[in-house]
């Protein structure tokens, strides 16, 4: 029994000391930038195993120096109510949550009429997946990207929710916007605002429009995919809606 306990305790002594890892982590971001981000390192081992080569774009701009249509974009298409919440909205999981659901239901329904026909042996393979709605924050994101693996397990998504109340409590919104608006990821070996408004725009970050600002932001889900898709119609039909929205969006 006493070595079950010793167990337990050094179990938890370890927990508690990986949190404290994490706090000394974060307090340090409020007055030193990041120099990568765990899914940066993911990305930069993948590409130079899988291709060969790196490269790479990415390049800090302050917080003053980034566009405010950017700021604004971003908001609007992930996060509208950034300025409010703690971390977490739980209006945005709620709906993504149904939205999922429903999406799922649409497409067990979908193969069971695929099956059910006298189609030739594999017709039901035919039937597309479930398109899956995150409702993850800005801070949430930047939780993620910062810290932790793309696995997707209960105790990783609850370091996720930890991580998250940490970066609300040290970090101000401007600072937790500004990194994130410096790591993210906007295309393959493409990170930041700076490198995606060279890259995408040939200009600075500080002077994207409206609607260039609008196309990065609807970009951020899928940055791969649509680099690959300029033309994409849904991209420009989006990047209109977010643009419109726009104006009465506030930033930190």
């Amino acid at each position: 029994m006493k070595a079950v306990l010793r167990w337990i305790l050094l179990v938890l002594l370890a927990a508690v000391a990986v949190q404290l890892y994490f706090v000394g982590r974060i307090a340090l971001m409020a007055v030193v930038d990041p120099q990568s981000t765990a899914f940066q390192r993911s990305e930069a081992y993948r590409l130079a195993t899988e291709k060969g080569e790196l490269k790479w774009r990415q390049q800090w701009v302050p917080y003053a120096e980034l566009s405010a249509n950017l700021k604004r974009a971003v908001i609007a298409s992930e996060d509208a109510t950034f300025i409010e919440h703690e971390g977490v909205d739980l209006e945005a999981l709620e709906k993504a949550w149904e939205k999922n659901t429903q999406a799922e239901q649409r497409a067990e329904k979908s193969a069971g009429k695929l099956s059910s026909r006298a189609a030739p042996a594999g017709a039901a393979k035919a039937a597309k997946p479930p398109k899956i709605v995150g409702g993850s924050t800005i801070t949430q994101q930047l939780a993620k990207n910062l810290f932790l693996s793309g696995e997707r397990t209960l105790m990783r998504k609850g370091q996720e929710l930890v991580l998250t109340l940490l970066l609300e409590a040290l970090l101000s919104k401007q600072r937790i916007l500004e990194i994130y608006l410096n790591n993210v990821e906007w295309g393959e070996g493409v990170f930041g605002a700076e490198a995606a408004a060279q890259h995408y725009f040939r200009k600075p970050a500080a002077k994207l429009s409206a609607y260039e600002a609008a196309r990065l932001a609807v970009m951020l889900p899928r940055p791969k995919y649509f680099e690959t898709r300029p033309g994409s119609g849904y991209l420009a039909s989006r990047a209109s809606t977010i643009a419109a929205r726009m104006g009465g969006v506030e930033v930190p």
